[in-house]
């Protein structure tokens, strides 16, 4: 019995234990799986994050190192519209140019308004050449004498043939004819004349100016001075083909003639002792406007019958020349 007992006892035990033992050997075989197939997942998984961090890191380098080439090409783009802009403005410079022997000849002797003419010296030893351009010189177009290589660079490497000229957009008259023009029908007539005023928007707006306010005529010296360009004729707005225009090849001499003739000359300075609200003189007049940096040169002030300021309430010391000669013109025409 006791034997029995032991031996069901340890038969029992021992089923139980070989169960107890093959559950325990399948579980633990079978968490130690899990075990291995979590820890395999997680490495593969930790592996896939390194390496999408790893490609990521390379997709940001790469993709950096991919925009310096956008980076380059819009520059390049930047440059071309630059290139192209520049090319249209030159084009558009252009437009009111002539060059070549043939064409600048016909151009001359047709009597076109000619602003200004560059030639190399040779062109002058051309006797049809020669003539013309004495003459245009003494009807004050300016005619400069320019090396080869200086007309190259002027046309942008033109075929130019040692000849160049640039039109102007109105006609000028001899001083002996806007003289007789500005008297013709008015007692007190007034011209301005312009000293050294070389931007071609303050010519165009004091042009503008001066029409409107019925002055019979602009004076402008061949040198020193912005001429009757295509900038000029847009900003005056219409202005230039109702005003006479002088131009002169020395402003002085041509200041004297007009004082033979009857005419005050007036100079606009800041320096000017009497001021332009208290002056009470009525007789044709010349007034002088001078450019903004210098003013009136001094020889030119040692010409005038009077030096008027206009008076300024504000803390700004000076005026646009084109302000100045409207306000003055204002004043005077309405005393």
């Amino acid at each position: 019995m006791k034997n029995s007992s032991k031996k069901n006892f340890s038969g029992k035990n021992h089923k139980e234990y070989k169960k107890q033992s093959d559950f325990g050997y399948y579980s633990k075989n079978t968490n130690r799986s899990e075990n291995n197939e979590k820890f395999l997942n997680h490495s593969a998984k930790h592996k896939n994050i390194e390496n999408f961090n790893k490609n990521d890191k390379n997709n940001t380098f790469s993709s950096l190192k991919r925009r310096k080439p956008t980076y380059k090409s819009n520059a390049e783009f930047s440059n071309k519209n630059s290139d192209i802009y520049q090319d249209f403005s030159n084009r558009k410079n252009f437009d009111d140019w002539i060059w070549g022997k043939h064409s600048a000849y016909e151009a001359l002797s047709s009597e076109r308004a000619i602003n200004r003419i560059w030639c190399i010296s040779e062109i002058f030893s051309s006797e049809k050449f020669y003539i013309l351009l004495k003459d245009l010189k003494s009807k004050g177009v300016l005619i400069e004498e320019v090396s080869w290589n200086r007309l190259s660079q002027l046309t942008n490497g033109a075929s130019h043939q040692g000849v160049a000229l640039q039109l102007a957009c109105s006609k000028t008259i001899s001083l002996e004819q806007l003289i007789f023009f500005s008297k013709r029908n008015c007692s007190n007539p007034i011209i301005l004349a312009l000293d050294g005023i070389t931007d071609p928007h303050n010519v165009g707006a004091i042009i503008r100016s001066a029409e409107a306010f019925d002055c019979k005529g602009i004076i402008i010296p061949q040198r020193r001075s912005a001429g009757l360009t295509g900038t000029v004729a847009k900003v005056a707005a219409g202005a230039l083909e109702h005003l006479q225009v002088s131009r002169v090849v020395n402003l002085n001499r041509a200041l004297e003639e007009l004082k033979k003739n009857g005419f005050l000359v007036v100079g606009l300075s800041g320096d000017g002792q009497l001021s332009i609200s208290n002056f009470q003189e009525k007789a044709p007049m010349v007034v002088i406007v001078g450019s903004e940096d210098k003013g009136i040169s001094l020889l030119t002030q040692k010409k005038c019958d009077f030096l008027l300021s206009i008076p300024l309430k504000g803390k700004t010391s000076s005026l646009n020349a084109s302000v100045a000669a409207a306000i003055s013109i204002f004043y005077l025409t309405c005393k």
